[in-house]
């Protein structure tokens, strides 16, 4: 690869929530404070940003707020989020605007992963057709109709693809129809695989635990996405950053550090 790829984790929240949500049948009652993550991608083809955070204007403002996130209570609390953990924050502390980002990858179509497509207008945005259609069709209180009201204008993507020299899209469905991960060749370390929802915490990794919340009740395809991606860590020899967990958080290089 001409050029180093290099990733940042960036921390654009936190959420306060049952940990049975991350854990299918097991946290009854143990709540978990969890950080709510995007990933900017430098590539030799241009930048990616792999989710985007919650709409900040939801969590702003009390009336919002209320309407969004008090029917989630009370196994889920509203997010925290602070002006400074919006996208365009981020990248204007790297001397860059929405405009550098080539391509928003959305891994999955819940409030927490997309609502900050706000903040970056006229960014490439590639998404899972499994994913978004049944975003559209099936009934799922994570997901805002209205942060879907630009799809029309969004890349619908099928199976996996190569999304940027040394940037793979991997199918990992289960927490949701279309549900995707990425693949990151870097030069200096091992591969890291973003796992998104597929797996919250090591805990779903380590002990093949499904999420709480699978699309159709569905298990067994989360199961199967959990162990695809395991052995793509094994035959790769690569690193898998689960999504939602504190303590492997606080391990990764703390922005604007990264990881290549």
């Amino acid at each position: 690869m001409p050029r180093t790829i290099k990733v940042w984790p960036l921390l654009t929240g936190t959420i306060r929530y049952e940990k049975t949500i991350s854990t299918r049948n097991r946290g009854h009652g143990e709540f978990i404070a969890a950080p709510i993550l995007a990933y900017l991608i430098e590539t030799s083809n241009g930048r990616i940003l792999y989710d985007t955070g919650c709409d900040y204007r939801k969590i702003s403002g009390p009336i919002l707020l209320a309407r969004h996130f008090d029917p989630m209570r009370p196994l889920v609390e509203p997010p925290n989020m602070q002006e400074g953990q919006r996208i365009p924050r981020y990248l204007k502390r790297l001397g860059l605007g929405p405009q550098d980002v080539g391509i928003v990858f959305i891994g999955h179509l819940h409030f927490d992963h997309i609502g900050g497509l706000q903040d970056l207008p006229g960014c490439t945005v590639h998404v899972q057709a499994d994913e978004l259609d049944a975003a559209r069709t099936g009934p799922d209180g994570s997901v805002f109709a209205d942060e879907l009201v630009s799809s029309n204008q969004w890349e619908i993507k099928t199976d996996e693809y190569l999304v940027a020299p040394g940037v793979h899209a991997i199918s990992s469905p289960g927490h949701t129809a279309g549900h995707m991960s990425l693949f990151i060749e870097l030069q200096k370390g091992p591969p890291v695989i973003l796992c998104g929802d597929a797996a919250d915490l090591r805990e779903n990794l380590v002990e093949e635990i499904a999420p709480g919340y699978c699309w159709q009740d569905n298990a067994s395809l989360a199961l199967a996405s959990i162990r695809k991606l395991k052995a793509l860590e094994s035959r790769e020899k690569g690193q898998l950053w689960p999504n939602h967990d504190m303590d492997f958080f606080l391990s990764l290089p703390r922005f604007p550090a990264w990881r290549d």
